[in-house]
């Protein structure tokens, strides 16, 4: 077993194992009235490649797999944002749990993130939240919101736009007012794969990016009203089962306009900080944070 940092030719084998991990976990996690839990895509699997590649580019001393005979049997990506360390993606595949790879590759993120603040998002498996509390980090319960949208029920929004790359700059330092660092090269990925929707307001700025679904993947605003009209959008925008991610307490809105668009709620693990309060009014996104 070797704990290394990740190259370029990992990327295909990490996909690999990310879709064993992760297709268990979801599949263990399954509630009876949910839909069988299907395989990662072949498009989604190119997506997460990409994004994999991206953190490998920008922070490449972030990026670590555990590699067992050849294949890569464990992974742990993390990021650098200014004085934010954020997790994107961590797991060890079936198999491997329980032998000390996850601890080694936490470490060597942890040793990366140095003494900076720190964010991700935590299944509820019991090794790896024992894992994450014993490294300093507060778990806080979070919930999604799933459902088809009551179309009866929208509320017309005033005041947004489509967003382009020249937003950037207002929204790194909405970011940093929110979880103390900008997303920075992570915005101009999200753009090139995601819709953007915004508030220019000077006194009321938000954004959120969302997917070709109409499901949110990350929302900021610097008021909750603002924060509400972006959902709303999103959920104007969802042709189907609607989706809202990482819901807090601190970011109870966001049930407020759920349960009004008829939606359901369900328990979904947990935001992990280290460091620094939940964001709000936040939605986070799972790999960007």
């Amino acid at each position: 077993m070797q704990i290394r940092l990740m190259r370029e030719d990992d990327l295909q084998r990490a996909e690999r194992a990310s879709v064993a991990t992760f297709l268990e976990a979801e599949q263990l996690n399954r509630r009876a009235v949910e839909p069988e839990v299907e395989p990662r895509s072949a498009a989604a699997s190119a997506l997460w490649i990409d994004r994999m590649r991206l953190f490998l580019t920008v922070d490449p001393n972030g990026c670590w797999v555990a590699v067992d005979e050849g294949e890569v049997v464990g992974f742990a990506i993390s990021q650098n944002r200014d004085r934010l360390w954020y997790l994107a993606t961590y797991g060890v595949v079936p198999g491997h749990q329980g032998r000390g790879v996850g601890k080694d590759l936490m470490d060597a993120v942890l040793a990366h993130a140095q003494d900076r603040r720190g964010i991700f998002i935590s299944s509820v498996h019991p090794g790896a939240t024992r894992r994450y509390r014993l490294a300093g980090f507060s778990l806080h319960s979070q919930v999604r919101m799933t459902g088809t949208v009551d179309r009866s029920a929208l509320v017309a929004v005033t005041g947004l736009t489509e967003g382009e790359a020249g937003d950037f700059g207002w929204m790194d330092r909405l970011d940093t007012d929110l979880r103390g660092a900008g997303h920075g090269p992570d915005h101009a990925f999200m753009l090139a794969t995601l819709r953007l929707i915004v508030s220019r307001s000077d006194d009321k700025p938000g954004y959120a990016y969302i997917d070709d679904r109409g499901h949110v993947a990350l929302l900021a605003a610097a008021r909750k009203e603002t924060a509400q009209a972006l959902l709303w959008e999103a959920l104007a925008s969802s042709p189907g089962e609607a989706f809202v991610p990482s819901i807090t307490t601190v970011n109870e809105w966001a049930m407020d306009v759920g349960l009004t668009a008829g939606l359901d709620i369900v328990q979904e693990g947990y935001v992990a900080v280290r460091d620094m309060a939940v964001p709000g009014p936040y939605l986070a996104s799972g790999h960007f944070l």
